[in-house]
């Protein structure tokens, strides 16, 4: 079966969603020799970065899959899954998902008492965790390490258990900023609507041989896993999405897109990038946080990738960033815009919405705001998770009006662009007042000055009184001592600028960052209420 008419068999496909891809693929013909997925590991007797066929991924699932079953383990047990590396991750979500349980995916970086809670807080039936992480919990029922599963008999596994589109298939979480994180539900139908829309697109450019570099317990990884096996695609997965890491792959591996967070954008951006070898790269694809400018002028510069004229397809110097804002919540980037060597709508535009999506800029009562105006930012999709697994009250408290509310300040213009302001709790803005965004005063510090490599912002208020400080991560070669007082003030205008009371140097390991690298802003705001600064 040609590739267009496999993709679009499966777009309409009623059964298929997040929980069966593999086995749906399979069942429709799928070349059991053809790619199914590599991992920077050993994958029981396979060497690390074996690319594993189709038929030996199924093989590898289907005996974990039979030590499920052989453990009990079955419908509707949620199964907590803590583990550094990628394949102990995915191929238990896949095994788990056949049995009908509901893995909840943590993030190997995890604070022990924050997992420990996490886990309490999910009622799980019990927990798979690696040898680096098993002895770190005391309370929660251990089943095994996540490679015990692949000593299973793949001919002993029980028949794939049928989905309703309604089940729950994963639990991932969020970033934790302000603590413990949310888990967050998808069921059958909702992490798989948006990949089905793609289905019936054409397949983009880069996205036949692809690097994942997302964090393997998000939602975004569990997106590209189905995703790939959709299109029939290569992909190999990171354990680690550090830069060092992610440059050396792109050499050896040669991908043709790359896909992770705005932090290893960040990190990448770092590097003296005309020393490695990165030809291969058509296409970066960014979600969760949308990326800065600087960053993304660094990363189009490299790579290459196809246009189309009057000579038909010429490949020319300079790949694609695709940008937009994400989160687990949302099911798949919610927003897209692409940027080549050639861009200029940056000042953190997240372009439009997909075309299976809508969005809004609200006002706190649910209303719908004119463009150029600011607002809560609502969001709505076929994508958008069910809720916040044993939590209703935040699930129906990020609810407005029909709107799931993405905890972003926005503004859209006239032409149904959207751009991104700030998150609602590092900012200072309502609809009357101070205008203060975080967000946006880091973007234009980093366009306005070349040797500033990131920057974070931070607003806290003080004796009635809003105060700024701004930190600044310099390239090696710049003097920390310089006073750019004058050149930030102005890029971040008057209205910011005003309540500056400190601008500091620092180093690249001095701000708090969650699991996935978002900065903790409240605890950066906790230590300056304190006294503790940079």
């Amino acid at each position: 079966m040609k590739t267009l008419s496999r993709r679009a068999a499966l777009a309409a496909d009623p059964a298929i969603g997040a929980g069966n891809v593999l086995a749906t693929v399979i069942a429709h013909g799928a070349d059991l020799d053809g790619p199914g997925l590599t991992f920077d590991t050993a994958v029981d007797h396979f060497p690390a970065e074996h690319p594993l066929t189709l038929g030996e991924l199924d093989d590898r699932v289907q005996a974990r899959t039979a030590w499920l079953r052989a453990h009990g383990i079955g419908r509707r047990d949620v199964v907590a899954v803590w583990a550094t590396e990628a394949a102990d991750v995915v191929l238990s979500f896949l095994a788990l998902t056949r049995v009908g349980a509901i893995p909840a995916l943590l993030n190997g970086k995890m604070a022990p008492a924050i997992a420990e809670e996490y886990i309490r807080r999910l009622r799980v039936t019990g927990v798979l965790a690696d040898a680096a992480h098993r002895d770190l919990l005391h309370e929660a029922p251990i089943l095994a390490e996540p490679k015990e599963l692949g000593t299973g008999n793949p001919a002993d596994a029980p028949e794939h258990y049928r989905h309703h589109q309604d089940d729950p298939v994963v639990i991932t979480h969020t970033s934790g900023t302000t603590g413990v994180p949310k888990a967050v539900l998808h069921s059958h139908k909702t992490l798989y609507a948006a990949l089905k829309h793609l289905l019936t697109m054409p397949q983009a450019q880069g996205t036949g041989r692809i690097l994942n570099a997302l964090p393997i317990p998000h939602t975004a990884t569990v997106l590209m896993v189905n995703q790939v096996l959709g299109n029939r695609a290569e992909m190999l997965l990171l354990s680690s999405q550090d830069a060092p890491t992610v440059l050396r792959q792109i050499e050896r591996w040669k991908p043709e897109g790359v896909y992770g967070f705005a932090v290893t954008w960040a990190g990448l951006a770092r590097e003296d990038l005309s020393k490695h070898d990165l030809d291969s790269v058509r296409m970066w694809f960014n979600t969760g946080d949308c990326a800065h400018e600087p960053h993304i002028r660094k990363l189009v510069a490299v790579g290459s990738r196809e246009t189309v004229g009057r000579e038909g397809r010429v490949k020319v110097k300079g790949s694609h960033f695709i940008d937009g804002l994400g989160s687990s919540e949302m099911g798949h980037n919610g927003f897209h815009i692409t940027h080549t060597i050639d861009s200029d709508h940056y000042g953190r535009c997240i372009g439009r919405p997909y075309q299976f999506a809508e969005a809004a800029v609200l006002d706190a009562d649910g209303n719908e705001l004119p463009a150029g105006q600011v607002g809560l930012l609502g969001f709505r999709s076929p994508s958008v998770s069910p809720g916040y697994w044993n939590d209703s009250v935040n699930t129906y408290k990020f609810r407005l009006n029909g709107w799931f509310l993405t905890g972003d300040l926005a503004y859209a213009d006239d032409t149904g662009h959207y751009f991104h302001l700030d998150r609602i709790p590092d900012a200072v803005a309502g609809f009357d007042g101070p205008q203060l965004f975080t967000s946006m005063s880091e973007e234009r510090i980093l366009a306005a000055l070349p040797e500033v490599l990131d920057c974070t912002v931070v607003i806290v208020q003080e004796d009635g009184k809003f105060l700024t400080d701004v930190l600044l991560e310099l390239v090696p070669e710049a003097d920390p001592a310089l006073d750019r007082s004058a050149q930030i003030h102005q890029a971040v205008g008057d209205e910011v600028a005003a309540t500056i009371r400190r601008i500091s140097a620092i180093g690249e390991d001095d701000v708090p960052v969650t699991v996935t690298g978002k900065v903790r802003k409240v605890a950066l705001r906790q230590e300056r209420l304190a006294g503790v600064t940079s």
